[in-house]
């Protein structure tokens, strides 16, 4: 998703504006451009590529303005081109916007401009925008902030925009399904659309949500809604510090929060597990528990890898709180007109906790008048506002695009909920106290894992080249499958498939042979047996077997081709050790192949655009 900063006071605009678009390059762009109001008016960069080549662009010739935005733009509308990268200028000169999303009837207003005579430079809709902006200001003589207000009354569509101008001096800003943040420091103002670029000059911020405008000054800042009712905002403390969204001396972001993992779990449980009580305290979900412990049945929606983590959770809730659990994709649930009834729950997951679809499945529920509660990692973000309640993952800020940290702390979290559920229900003091010690021991077996880097950076070496992977498990262990392929796929483009492994021999095996990797998660669990038959029927077909399994077990070698051994742990926590090796994997092998591991092609860290 594109990635937006904005800023105003007395401070060079410029290098505060590329440090916070290199801050969100993790968002995914593929141009870049900015806009600085100045002593000679408004002057305008932009480029096709990467925000080096933008700042490479400026130097020698410094902007030089204390008022400006930038933008990172992901390619909706047009091609990357230097003429399709924002800000887009008005015919005047006079104001330059910035935009996320899409105006879907871009077309109806671009066809009505052109009768009056506008000209495009551009194949975008936000080109649309501004010259629908402009127009209003000619024919009414408007304030720009009040121009943008009613165009925003006459659009289509998803937008978080920022519009400067070189006569008015403000800083306008306004949203509608892609997040913005205000950030308030000592006598300046920032436009961010998340934390990230915002969280080095401030930690007072102002969440807007969809249908609110802010207009900054030097003096102070108003917000209204698209509709003109003025609004008291409530400024909020950031929690990240800088050092979370710095490389730490890693190669990658990726990496760094595949390592960071004993640590984003030991703080998404801290404070919460308490098992020598033994209990789980969700404090977040505190008002609303009678309602979830008599849930007639729990809706899971999510997205990606939230969608995988949804998927154990629905063997944990089923197993331990005898509670029916569907776990549904976010984007198709509002479009088959789902059936809500009094007694369901809705249950959505999100990293960011801006995901549109993911939203849009809270609005369905709310729609219904059913519970809707949010599992997300961001503080303030809109499903954790929009929500009836929830519970933070507290896992950190994860800036690398594959999402690695925040799908163990999600499946921590929805442990926590399923033991919750089971207290004096399903489980005995004793058992209970068993399960929360095994939790509570996951993060030091992660810590195990994670060392063995080196032996899985040496077996990427060996796949590095292969064109097709299979990922299989049974159980707990499914949608693990699914996860290790889709951490392969989006960062290595080698195309990889998980599948319940007795769903192998209903197709999938056809496509077996010495050039098709096939990884098994084949822990000693109550489906070891099954799954060792699977590696069998691979073997049997000189297919090239990597499995997972727990240490001490010396079954597979000779079935193998390699074995990654790690801690036993209770079945149902297996999931949180087994993906750390598959993570690693995908990691190694997409360095090797010399791809953009934090950046990759055609994906965005937040996905705000339907």
């Amino acid at each position: 998703m594109c990635g937006i900063v904005g800023y105003i006071g007395s401070q060079q605009a410029e290098s505060i504006l590329l440090t916070g678009l290199k801050r969100l390059e993790y968002r995914g762009y593929d141009s870049a451009g900015l806009a600085i109001v100045g002593d000679d008016g408004l002057v305008v960069e932009k480029r096709k590529g990467k925000v080096d080549e933008l700042r490479s662009a400026v130097d020698g010739q410094p902007l030089l303005g204390t008022l400006g935005i930038c933008h990172t733009r992901w390619a909706t509308h047009g091609p990357p081109t230097d003429a399709n990268a924002h800000p887009h200028t008005s015919v005047s000169g006079d104001f330059a916007l910035v935009h996320n999303g899409i105006i879907e009837n871009h077309g109806v207003i671009r066809k009505r401009l052109k009768e009056k005579g506008y000209e495009f430079v551009s194949d975008t809709d936000t080109e649309v925008l501004v010259h629908l902006i402009e127009d209003i200001r000619r024919e009414t003589d408007l304030s720009l902030g009040e121009a943008v207000r009613q165009a925003l009354t006459q659009v289509v569509g998803t937008y978080g925009i920022a519009v400067v101008s070189s006569v008015d001096d403000q800083l306008i800003a306004a949203r509608k399904g892609s997040p913005l943040i205000l950030g308030i420091g000592d006598g300046e103002y920032f436009i961010g659309s998340d934390a990230a670029p915002l969280v080095e000059h401030t930690r007072q911020v102002v969440y807007l949500s969809d249908g609110e405008i802010v207009t900054v000054n030097r003096n102070g800042y108003e917000v209204k809604t698209i509709d003109n009712v003025p609004l008291e905002k409530e400024v909020h403390e950031l929690e990240w510090d800088l050092s979370e969204i710095e490389k730490s001396g890693y190669d990658h972001f990726m990496l760094k929060e595949i390592m960071e993992q004993p640590e984003s779990l030991s703080d998404s449980m801290r404070g919460r597990l308490l098992p020598d009580d033994p209990r789980v305290v969700l404090g977040g979900l505190y008002n609303h528990w009678d309602q979830i412990v008599d849930a007639d049945r729990i809706i899971i929606a999510a997205c990606g890898t939230s969608w995988h983590s949804a998927l154990v959770g629905e063997y944990l809730i089923e197993s331990f709180a005898r509670i029916p659990v569907e776990v549904e994709y976010a984007s198709e649930f509002r479009y088959r007109n789902p059936i809500l009834r009094d007694g369901d729950v809705v249950i959505v997951i999100s990293q960011s906790g801006e995901t549109a679809d993911t939203l849009a499945a809270v609005r369905e529920a709310r729609k219904n008048g059913v519970l809707c509660l949010g599992i997300c990692n961001v503080v303030g973000s809109t499903i954790a506002r929009e929500t009836d309640a929830g519970v933070y993952l507290h896992a950190g800020p994860e800036i690398g695009v594959a999402s690695t940290k925040a799908f163990t702390a999600q499946v921590t979290v929805l442990a926590m909920i399923a033991l919750k559920l089971a207290e004096n229900r399903t489980l005995s003091t004793a058992e209970m106290a068993h399960n929360l010690h095994a939790l509570a021991s996951i993060p030091d077996k992660v810590d195990e894992v994670l060392g063995m880097n080196d032996e899985i950076r040496e077996m990427a070496s060996v796949y590095r080249y292969a064109s097709n992977f299979l990922y299989l498990g049974r159980g707990y262990n499914f949608p693990v499958a699914l996860e290790g392929a889709l951490k392969l796929k989006e960062i290595s483009y080698i195309h990889a498939e998980g599948y319940p492994a007795a769903e192998m021999k209903h197709g999938p095996i056809a496509l077996i042979d010495r050039f098709m990797p096939v990884v098994f998660i084949a822990m000693k669990d109550s489906t070891y047996d099954k799954v060792v038959s699977n590696i069998e029927e691979v073997v049997a077909r000189d297919g090239s077997v990597i499995a997972i399994t727990d240490e001490g077990n010396g079954e597979l070698d000779k079935l193998c081709e390699y074995v990654l051994r790690i801690p036993k742990t209770e079945e149902f926590l297996s999931p949180l050790l087994t993906v750390v090796p598959l993570q690693l994997l995908s990691y190694h092998i997409a360095v090797m192949r010399g791809c953009h591991v934090d950046q990759p092609r055609n994906l965005a860290k937040s996905v705000t655009v339907e």
